[in-house]
């Protein structure tokens, strides 16, 4: 991988950071205890907890990848980084470019029924 891809890379992963960390920040608002309240019959209530369950999966998801995309981002200049944990192999740069924390190629990670 070359330095403008490099570079191309770590604009990618700088704006994905930033829009997860808002998305994040968002999710937190939501993730407010549910109080009870006496105008709430049983089903808003529960639809008021499936709400909140799906926002903690969201909050969930938004933070591993966050921090798989921090690393990713650290590990940028590592002669590793792009290549494939399994075959060794490079990482097409386009899979690079939609899944910059990616660690396995395509073939590798079919395989590995990942």
């Amino acid at each position: 991988m070359n330095q403008q891809e490099k570079q191309e890379l770590k604009k990618i992963i700088e704006a994905e950071i930033k829009a997860l960390s808002d998305e994040i920040e968002n999710i937190q608002t939501a993730l407010k205890p549910i109080k009870k309240d006496c105008s709430l019959d049983s089903i808003d209530h529960k639809m008021l907890k499936q709400d909140q369950n799906i926002n903690i999966q969201r909050y969930e998801v938004a933070k591993v990848r966050l921090n798989r995309l921090k690393a990713a981002y650290l590990n940028l200049d590592n002669s590793d980084y792009g290549v494939c944990k399994e075959c060794e192999e490079d990482i097409n740069f386009e899979r690079l470019k939609l899944i910059p924390e990616s660690k396995y190629c395509v073939s590798c990670m079919n395989e590995l029924g990942l």
